[in-house]
């Protein structure tokens, strides 16, 4: 799985418009590999032939309760999940979430909100496949960058990076000789209250090229993308 999107996603409800209703938010959301069941009995078969990495299940199903479902499933792999349920009782919501489930959101549901959770739970889960650990250092030009001492070393001279500097360059390094939008840049050093931040980030890529560049003023490797942001050059 290399975006969250490429999650095989188990979709258990008894109501065939619900079901084509989550499938259509989903997929125009850009997840694919959707697999809809209206029992536990299509559910068991559905999840055996296609081993999902998250589960939407409904409470009450003819042929049993996602509660007992899920409880079953779970002895088989740890998988997250989400109830969603008309049952909104504190009670069933509590022993839902006590089983282990991820979350329980009740109908009718904000599809916004539904969304936002089932991002969150996927990004949470699946943190250490969707960003592996990067490794402990690189080449750029003559400069030889070691990310766990947030060191440069180039012509026999050391730098230290300071811990923007570290944040940006990272982020050009995991998506070297694509282009790394402004927006890109602001949130992996600031998060989500980034805004305004633009021109300081110039003034870190400036301190960046004068550690790595050999000319800072005609640099070869930190790139300016006008109007969209920088880019990290591939090695000649």
């Amino acid at each position: 799985m290399e975006q969250i999107q490429d999650a095989k996603i188990l979709l258990v409800d008894d109501n065939t418009e619900l079901l084509e209703m989550l499938s259509g938010i989903l997929t125009r959301e850009g997840f694919l590999h959707l697999f809809t069941a209206k029992s536990c009995k299509e559910a068991r078969e559905v999840y055996e032939r296609c081993q999902p990495d998250f589960m939407i299940l409904d409470v009450n199903l003819p042929d049993g309760d996602g509660f007992h479902l899920f409880m079953e499933f779970r002895e088989k792999e740890d998988i997250p999940a989400l109830f969603l349920s008309a049952r909104d009782e504190d009670q069933d919501r509590l022993f839902g979430l006590g089983l282990g489930a991820d979350d329980y959101i009740t109908k009718p549901f904000l599809t916004q909100e539904l969304l936002l959770r089932i991002r969150l739970i996927l990004k949470r889960t699946y943190r250490s496949v969707l960003h592996p650990e990067q490794e402990a250092g690189c080449r750029i030009g003559q400069a030889e960058v070691d990310f766990k001492s947030a060191v440069v070393k180039r012509n026999g001279t050391e730098n230290m990076l300071t811990a923007k500097e570290l944040a940006i360059l990272k982020k050009l390094v995991d998506n070297r000789g694509n282009i790394v939008t402004l927006d890109m840049l602001c949130e992996a050093v600031w998060g989500d209250g980034y805004y305004g931040y633009e021109n300081t980030l110039m003034v870190h890529i400036r301190h960046l090229r004068e550690k790595i560049e050999e000319n800072p003023s005609k640099p070869e490797y930190i790139l300016t993308v006008r109007g969209l942001g920088y880019r990290l050059a591939k090695e000649v």
